[in-house]
């Protein structure tokens, strides 16, 4: 997808920059979003579309404040748990529109975006079968990412380098699709900061802050998995520019992400 070059790019910035770490380490990438909220996790989604009511946020800003509601001011979702792992990917996500949020978050935060060995287990876990050619392409960019940053095309993550990425917040709508049900197949664009540590410096002075990707999950097998099917792709939206106190933000559906404590 064309985002994913974007931030392809983003973070092959803050790879650049953080060569001369890398080196010495080594000693030389519809469905309201806001309805999922207080939604019981494990509910299939609905086969309609959400009621406009049941967008409402809980707790608006009370009343004569002439506060607009922002992601800010809004409850988060609440990402339900994985039951298992395989492959080094967080599995067993309920059928519910939280469900398809939580595998899209979990999968991004733990995905190894500069070890392309790693990254392909991963991505064979979670990508579904009709998504042919699409994890190559996904380790085609790890690869490109690592180049830039002077490593070896092939390999792992920098010794006493720790990456830590973290989503802020989702936006999700449903997309149509002939032979499935009504939200079991989704677009989720997520807003997230990515920082890099090691021993000696335990604070990264460039992170990435507030960068976008967006992926694309059905219902498939038991499981939410990521496609880039033809007849989904073409329906892919651009959202507004993520923002937690804008209200032009959270009319456009972003919600924050409340995180296990």
């Amino acid at each position: 997808m064309d985002n994913h070059e974007r931030s392809a790019r983003r973070a092959k910035l803050l790879l650049a920059g953080l060569a001369v770490l890398v080196v010495g380490a080594l000693g030389v990438g519809g469905i309201t979003a806001y309805s999922l909220i207080d939604e019981d996790s494990s509910r299939t989604p609905a086969a309609g579309p959400t009621a406009a009511g049941e967008t409402k946020p809980s707790g608006p800003a009370s009343a004569g404040s002439g506060a607009e509601m922002t992601p800010e001011r809004a409850k988060k979702i609440a990402l339900p748990a994985p039951t298992g792992q395989e492959g080094g990917a967080s599995t067993g996500f309920p059928h519910s529109p939280g469900g398809a949020i939580s595998a899209v978050v979990h999968f991004w935060e733990e995905y190894a975006w500069m070890d392309d060995q790693r990254a392909r287990q991963q991505l064979e876990v979670v990508t579904s079968p009709d998504a042919a050619g699409y994890i190559d392409k996904q380790i085609s960019e790890v690869r490109k990412l690592r180049e830039g940053a002077g490593l070896p095309a092939s390999g792992g993550t920098p010794a006493g380098v720790t990456f830590t990425t973290t989503v802020d917040a989702v936006r999700m709508r449903s997309l149509a699709a002939d032979d499935l049900p009504r939200g079991d197949v989704v677009h989720i664009w997520l807003s997230f900061d990515r920082y890099a540590t090691t021993p000696d410096k335990a604070t990264d002075d460039n992170p990435v802050k507030g960068d976008t990707t967006d992926f694309i999950v059905k219902w498939q097998e038991g499981a939410w998995r990521i496609t880039d099917e033809e007849a989904y792709v073409e329906q892919r939206t651009l959202p507004v520019a993520y923002d937690p106190d804008s209200p032009f933000a959270w009319r456009d559906q972003w919600v924050q992400v409340r995180h296990e404590d």
